[in-house]
């Protein structure tokens, strides 16, 4: 995308949606043929309708809102919400500026976010009919925590338990790192490309040393976990916080999950929920991760929490301050993933050399970003890294084979 096409349709009113820190740098969106941004408006998501369409035994009106829904995305313009809806005046305000544009020609970030509301919208979650609060991404989320790979994941635990501490610390901190992969969202067209093997996966920066820094054994620290997918992707995130709790690295662990279904296969509590009766239905060292962390649930020394900011297509410069102050008093705070690593930094063009630790000056406390590639996004890079990135030819940015550890202190 050039920065011509971004300025032309209306950027000025998207740098609402950016972090704190000023730029130049250009605003996603969604208008530019070939990128990344428009293949998931104009491939990912209308699959994404049909599937959910066909998941779920609908009725007659879900169908045809789905079917409304998809036209519009296609071939319409956004439409608002309802004045009816729970949350009209929320999305009226974030979205005053790009109601009647083409959804292609609005900032990606928020129009991602608002087509996932509108889906939930239309096939009933906040109704006061019968398919009030079913989660329709659940049978995908369902399929994949019962599948073979999670079973033989499980099973390498064994093997890891008699490791040394910081062989193991290394490994489930990569696993929750390259767990990020596992995100539904991520493999809804047929055909894109899956993360290839252990060899084809590249670190393009790691500051995994300066994260361990910041959590010393003894230290009494509360840590937040924001959390990202659920399954494949948050049974090693559980597991990498019951080392934290284990080895005294953490007393207290917050996980942030959303309130409600997002981006397919966002965690949410009831996974988490569902992930830890995966853990203990398994034998050895899984089984025995997933006693621990139960136990540290009813203990309250691993919390869960939800907040409405998490569905919210602003970035964490304009996080409430009830958020503020408790990412504030948290030794670290981790982000996993792709979603919250553009709302971190902001979902824009930056020179990929820009520094990470001053895009996040604003953020209330020490700040980890876990997360593989799967968009354009990224900062912090060193030149020569990115010069052989470049050189690569492949679609590092997008293809999921890479992958990042950033801390800012």
């Amino acid at each position: 995308m050039t920065e011509k096409t971004s300025r032309a349709s209306g950027d000025e009113a998207a740098r609402a949606s950016t972090p704190a820190a000023a730029s130049d740098a250009p605003v996603i969106l969604s208008n530019e043929p070939g990128s990344f941004a428009r293949s998931v408006l104009a491939e990912r998501h209308p699959a994404l309708v049909r599937q959910v369409r066909d998941a779920f035994p609908y009725g007659r009106r879900q169908h045809e809102a789905l079917d409304a829904l998809l036209d519009e995305i296609t071939d319409g313009v956004v439409e608002p919400l309802a004045a009816t809806e729970r949350d009209h005046e929320r999305w009226a305000a974030s979205g005053r500026e790009y109601f009647g544009r083409s959804w292609y020609d609005v900032p990606f970030l928020w129009s991602e976010s608002y087509f996932y509301r509108r889906l939930l919208g239309a096939v009933g979650y906040f109704g006061g009919g019968p398919w009030q609060g079913v989660d329709p991404f659940a049978p995908f989320k369902q399929a994949e925590l019962g599948g073979d790979a999670v079973q033989e994941e499980l099973r390498a635990l064994d093997a890891l338990a008699n490791t040394p501490s910081e062989e193991r610390a290394t490994t489930l901190l990569h696993a929750s790192l390259w767990g990020n992969r596992a995100d539904l969202g991520f493999r809804v067209v047929a055909g894109e490309p899956e993360a290839g093997d252990a060899a084809a996966h590249a670190l393009v920066a790691d500051d995994s040393g300066l994260l361990w820094q910041l959590l010393p054994v003894g230290s009494g620290s509360t840590v937040a976990v924001v959390a990202d997918n659920a399954g494949r992707e948050l049974i090693p995130d559980l597991i990498l916080i019951d080392h934290l709790l284990e080895r005294r690295q953490a007393d207290r662990v917050v996980l942030h999950v959303k309130p409600y279904p997002y981006y397919v296969s966002d965690a949410m509590t009831a996974d988490v929920v569902d992930c830890l009766r995966r853990l203990i239905e398994a034998p050895g060292e899984a089984g025995r991760i997933g006693g621990r962390l139960w136990t540290a649930m009813a203990a309250g020394s691993l919390e869960v929490r939800t907040h409405p900011f998490f569905c919210a297509p602003q970035p964490y410069g304009e996080m409430p301050e009830d958020l503020r102050g408790a990412f504030g008093t948290a030794a670290l705070t981790i982000l996993k993933g792709d979603l919250n690593y553009l709302r971190l930094v902001g979902d824009q063009l930056w020179d990929a050399t820009t520094s990470f630790a001053d895009l996040t000056t604003y953020f209330p406390g020490a700040v980890a970003a876990l997360r593989t590639l799967k968009s354009d996004v990224i900062v912090g890079l060193e030149k020569g890294t990115l010069d052989a990135l470049e050189r690569s030819g492949d679609a590092w940015r997008t293809s999921g084979t890479h992958a990042l550890i950033q801390v800012r202190r």
